[in-house]
């Protein structure tokens, strides 16, 4: 059994420890507790994770956020993984900073990310993690907000909720959507 595990963010130094970089954040995490390495490859750093007799496929994209999809489809095809095995981590505004939330499909709700998936993979059919990364932000400042590095009260907080989040993608890869969403949600 193979999964598509992707973690949503941008490249660069300027965004590495970004709201909108939980989902990399998510999966570097993953990867150091596995002693696992991502290496750099077509559009996106990715690794590998054996769990439970399955093989897991991470992905950081390295298209910028905005054009995500791209990676995204090319490592669905390459793997041969079905939709419905893909998770997309990403940060989510409308959710309390460390608050998770998994869903089976969904709107793009105005993330860049997601549209590019839904557009370069056929819909919204697909499973997601949000992350809730807070909504602490005058109007007009969102895209200043997610690009800006935690404070040090959720940096306090931050190890803790990534770990419940990789628990999450394990539940997934192992009980399915529907039991990890009762779980988790």
């Amino acid at each position: 059994m193979k999964y598509l595990i992707v973690g949503l963010g941008n490249i660069g130094p300027e965004y590495e420890i970004t709201r909108h970089n939980i989902g990399f954040l998510v999966l570097d995490r993953w990867a150091d507790e596995e002693e696992v390495k991502f290496e750099m490859n077509k559009l996106a750093y990715t690794s590998e994770v054996k769990y439970k007799g399955r093989t897991l496929h991470l992905i950081k994209p390295t298209t910028y956020m905005n054009l995500s999809g791209k990676a995204v489809n090319h490592y669905l095809q390459e793997h041969k993984i079905p939709k419905e095995n893909m998770l997309v981590i990403t940060d989510d505004i409308a959710l309390p900073y460390g608050k998770i939330r998994l869903k089976p499909k969904g709107s793009a709700g105005g993330h860049n990310g997601l549209k590019n998936i839904e557009q370069l993979t056929g819909g919204a059919n697909y499973p997601r993690l949000r992350f809730g990364v807070g909504d602490d932000f005058h109007k007009g400042q969102q895209v200043d907000y997610v690009l800006s590095p935690f404070s040090k009260a959720e940096m306090d907080e931050l190890v803790l909720n990534m770990d419940r989040a990789i628990d999450a993608v394990k539940s997934f890869c192992t009980i399915g959507l529907e039991r990890t969403m009762n779980h988790f949600n």
